[in-house]
């Protein structure tokens, strides 16, 4: 991958809409939700700290899988893949 995100930004693959209801009803592309998970595929280095300039990690590694917010985040397209940069406060929760 040639993108690296600066600061506490991550990049993410999001994850297929689903296609069938559990019923196994097809959803048209048009009623289709974005997905709000995906695959972290590269992290930033983190933050400064304002106060002390200390380096604040981010708690996020590559390879997980987040729960992010609905409008959170830029859709970038890097070699025909739709991805998405966040920053690390648009991230809710670490799928265990």
């Amino acid at each position: 991958m040639n993108l690296k995100p600066l600061d506490d930004r991550i990049v993410v693959r999001p994850a297929e809409a689903e296609t069938q209801t559990a019923s196994g009803l097809v959803i048209p592309d048009s009623a289709k939700e974005k997905p709000q998970q995906g695959e972290v595929l590269a992290v930033g280095p983190g933050k400064r700290s304002d106060s002390t300039g200390e380096l604040i990690e981010v708690g996020i590694s590559v390879g997980d899988t987040v729960l992010y917010s609905k409008y959170g985040g830029t859709e970038v397209s890097n070699g025909g893949e739709d991805l998405l940069v966040l920053n690390s406060r648009d991230v809710l929760a670490i799928v265990g």
